[in-house]
């Protein structure tokens, strides 16, 4: 059984930043398990940059730690200016569908997290009155200040963006975590939430932060960007395509996107597939390390060659794919080709269940609608042949008037008969008494 200090080193290894570590260290110490809540904004399709995180998630879930998804449906709709309530509902629901995939892909046991969607707390009365007293606090300028580098700038900010920080330091109070993890692009709100929490009187929070992945073309991978980032759903083609155009200059290493990519998600996810014990390979598709045939035990990441251009490698950390991308060693375009195979083996288990599950595919339909699509074209309602009355109409023909029918002779002679016969009645003297 790992000691407090082996499982405090598995929670904060990797990490960029850690924000208040004794508190984590004072919770292990007491044999308690610590309680986490990493949160994301269903807004746009995510990117192959969620590796990072995720992958995040199994070091804590080894370690012990309770960890909660928070589905921010709510913090997605003040951030998001085109995205409406029902189209944030569906987004919600597709996170789920791929974040549980994702996760099963890098084998990370599902029942051992939750999913919480931030709806179903935060309309409460508690949390809204929560929510003003905080209103109440916090100035504009500190409101402003620790959302500028997650909340859409635009040139006339909405007051839903200075809500948006505030909401975020709530949520650790409501979902009764002990520290909250992220990229470190939110370093701010973290910070806001240490300020302003206490002063609510609820507890000052530990905060951990990873590293931000740089997008393929340079600068951060956004999921509102195409060129900057994979999908998740991306054809195999696709995805080599991507790589293919990635910025990776020959012998640079700083802001080399296929480089941090390597760093961040490929070895982290061969260490922790390297550090199971038989028999622990659980989850979707193929669980072995993604290395190249033949590679020495211990290898992290591999390069594969042909001979003739001085055959494969195989790298025990990341220091050594660096030293030889600078020392040119190793050129952008195997480093390249390299990435997009261990990408593409990732990818598959998810693209797979996507292709075996409609409802998915249903929501994703509805969560992403086609930009480029015909809108349906009304169907014109079928005529229904109403006849004119008789006479009317375009090829109506004038029929000549008829003289009411007089009486017949037969009916003139019967008429005769009857009114002599009449007369002689009258005329008929009475007979003699």
């Amino acid at each position: 059984m790992a000691t407090p200090d082996e499982k405090y080193e598995l929670i904060t290894r990797r990490l960029q930043e850690v924000l208040g570590g004794d508190l984590i260290k004072a919770i292990l110490a007491e044999g308690r398990q610590p309680k986490c809540y990493w949160g994301t904004a269903p807004t746009g399709r995510p990117h192959i940059g969620y590796f990072v995180p995720l992958t995040k998630l199994a070091d804590f879930l080894h370690a012990g730690v309770e960890v909660t998804v928070l589905l921010a449906d709510v913090h997605a709709f003040l951030d998001n200016l085109k995205a409406p309530l029902d189209l944030v509902a569906h987004r919600t629901k597709y996170y789920e569908y791929l974040l549980t995939a994702v996760l099963k892909s890098l084998g990370i046991p599902i029942a051992s997290l939750r999913f919480v969607e931030g709806s179903s707390y935060q309309l409460t009365k508690e949390y809204n009155m929560d929510n003003y007293r905080l209103c109440a606090t916090v100035t504009e300028h500190d409101a402003k200040k620790a959302g500028a580098e997650v909340v859409k700038q635009v040139e006339s900010p909405l007051l839903s963006g200075l809500l948006y920080p505030g909401l975020q330091a709530l949520d650790e109070q409501y979902l009764g975590c002990d520290f909250q993890f992220g990229g470190v692009d939110q370093r701010k709100i973290f910070t806001f939430a240490e300020q302003y929490l206490p002063k609510l009187g609820y507890a000052k929070r530990a905060h951990l932060m990873n590293e931000m992945v740089p997008g393929l073309a340079g600068g951060k991978m956004s999921a509102s960007d195409p060129n900057s980032k994979i999908d998740f759903l991306d054809t195999p083609e696709a995805v080599r395509k991507k790589l293919k155009s990635a910025f990776c200059e020959e012998g640079k290493v700083e802001g080399n996107g296929v480089l941090a990519f390597v760093k961040a998600v490929l070895i982290p996810v061969n260490q922790l597939r390297l550090s199971r014990s038989p028999g622990e390979e659980q989850g979707l598709g193929d669980q072995r390390p993604l290395v190249g045939a033949g590679a020495p035990e211990g290898t992290v990441f591999s390069v594969e060659r042909e001979e003739k251009f001085g055959g494969s490698s195989h790298y025990k950390t990341y220091a050594e794919v660096e030293a030889d991308f600078e020392s040119l060693k190793l050129h952008p375009k195997d480093l390249k080709t390299s990435v997009a195979d261990c990408i593409n083996r990732l990818l598959d288990p998810v693209r797979k269940a996507y292709e075996e599950s409609e409802e998915w595919q249903k929501v994703a339909a509805l969560a992403y609608p086609d930009p480029n699509a015909k809108p349906d074209k009304k169907k014109k309602k079928e005529k229904v042949y109403h006849p004119p009355p008789p006479g009317k109409g375009r090829n109506a023909q004038v029929v000549p008037e008829v003289p009411a029918a007089g009486p017949t002779d037969a009916e003139n002679t019967v008429g005769a008969v009857s009114e002599a016969l009449s007369k002689q009645s009258l005329e008929t003297p009475a007979p003699a008494s």
